[in-house]
Parts: C-alpha cells; structure tokens; sequence
C-alpha cells in the first residue's frame, strides 16, 4: 500500500496520476485529504481515500494504518512546517510504515534560503525516525512563473530580484512523476534526489516569453526589499512576500540551480523544456 498526503493538492493530484500511469493499481493507493468532498475524482478511480489533515497526529495514524509506503508532500503552510512535519513522521512511525520519501526543496542542507529550513529540519527528524527514506529535494516549479502570465503579458513585466542567478525549474508534472519512479523503485536503501530541469535567468524566461506570445517582456530586477514591498502591494500577505524575495536572493547565490541530471535519470528521459512549457503556459 502507498499513501499520498495532501493528494488533492497541485502536485500530490500529479503525483497520483503518475503512480497510476507507471502501473500502480487504484487499489493500492490512499489519498490522504484534508476535504473529501475534493477527492470524488479519486473514489471514481477507485483509489481509497482517507481524511486527515497535518494539525492531527491520532487521525493521521489511522489514515496510515496498514500503509507500506509514503509520499509525503510537505506542508504548504510557511512556519507551520515543523510542527505538521513532526506530526506526520509521529505518525508513520506508530503506524509502522516502512518507508517515506519527502518532497524537500534543492540543497537543503547548505542552502541559506529561509524556505530551507523547515525542509531540513524535516529532513533531520525524517533520518532520526529510522525509516528508510528518499529525500526528493525539488528546485522551483517552472509554473511559479508561468502561473504569472496573465499579468505579464499585460504589463510587460516579469519582476524579481534574482539578478543574473540561474534557476533549474521544472514542470510539477516532472517532479511528480520522479517521485513516482523514487515510491515504485528500489526502496531499500536511503537516498538524496537533488532535482532540477533546465537552467535560465529571468531575463532568459522574458526573452522566450517575448519571442513565444509577440509581445514584448523584459525582466526588470528589483533590491530584495523593493521586491517584497511589490509583492505584498499585490496582495501577498508579508511574511510570503519576504520569503518570495528571499528566494530570489538564493537564486542569485545558486541555492536553486543544480547541474546533476537525477531528475532525467528518474524520468528516463529529459525534463519538459523552458520553450515548451512556456508554450503550453501561453495556449
């Protein structure tokens, strides 16, 4: 039995469908939702579904009973993370699920962004339960941009304060489908995945923006505080705004580009490319 957690989310939705396309029967699988009335498409598959939520360790224990496997997709909640995290792991131990592998974020143990450090810290808790596990240390998601388009194209205007630092974004369809390959595969011994697809800098996703939708985009960087203040005009609350602006700063230190090639070797083929990804973004 594999579970799921947060599977009615983003990327836990992609990652069921992934696991289901590599030959997982419905059967096998546990959504674990914070809302069942989310998950109607998934009890139409026939997959189980079970409702808990990261605030509650005795029903996540119950919704891990009789598991063998765990996706565990981190929290969405910045500065919650830790406690969640420590709920969830809480869990599969006294569930006695044998194995977790962990959506964390690019070099979590030397980067210096703030996102990182939750990621770690449930890295380290991860290590000390004893249960064999994977770390699946994803880069950005390309769609934190593509997401952004309609604004864009019609200011003109990718914002940021990463600089000239490269990114090494990939598709959540990508990522997911690595975390797939990662449950389904050899779980037996521990394992550290730092993924990552094509590399760019803002100003090379305007200039493939540009060129992809005829209209003109230019990357305008900003000083990491300016940034913030920008976002938070748009309506992002202040402590993700910061955190947002604190990730650019990492991109410019290289804290989310990598050069390895474990997410292609995880898929068996390349990851989606900045030029196509955009193209789907803008059709």
């Amino acid at each position: 039995m594999i579970a799921i957690t947060g599977a009615t989310g983003h990327l836990g939705k992609l990652a069921v469908e992934a696991l289901l396309n590599k030959g997982a029967k419905p059967q096998e699988l546990v959504a674990i939702v914070r809302n069942k009335e989310k998950a109607k498409d998934l009890v139409s598959k026939g997959i189980i579904v079970r409702e808990a939520d990261y605030g509650n360790v005795d029903r996540l224990q119950k919704a891990l009973e009789g598991v063998d496997k765990l996706l565990f997709i981190s929290g969405s909640e910045a500065g919650q993370r830790v406690p969640q995290h420590t709920n969830v792991i809480n869990a599969a131990k006294n569930a006695k699920v044998k194995f977790i592998a962990y959506t964390s974020i690019l070099k979590a143990d030397t980067s210096k962004m703030l996102l990182a450090q939750e990621h770690l810290a449930t890295e380290k808790m991860i290590s000390q339960s004893g249960i064999p596990h994977a770390f699946l240390r994803n880069s950005w998601y390309i769609e934190n941009y593509t997401e952004q388009f309609a604004n864009v194209l019609k200011s003109g205007v990718i914002a940021g304060a990463a600089q000239n630092g490269k990114v090494s974004a990939a598709t959540r369809a990508d990522y997911a489908a690595a975390a797939a390959a990662v449950v389904l595969g050899d779980t037996s011994k521990n394992a550290v995945y730092e993924l990552g697809g094509d590399s760019f800098t803002l100003s090379e996703l305007a200039a493939v923006t540009s060129r992809l939708s005829g209209k003109t985009i230019e990357y305008k960087d900003m000083p990491t505080g300016e940034y913030a203040k920008l976002l938070m005009s748009f309506g992002v609350p202040q402590g993700f705004a910061e955190i947002l602006a604190d990730s650019d700063a990492g991109i410019v230190r290289g804290d989310l580009y990598t050069d390895r090639d474990d997410l292609k070797k995880l898929l068996g083929r390349k990851p989606s490319s900045l030029e196509d990804t955009v193209k789907k973004a803008l059709h």
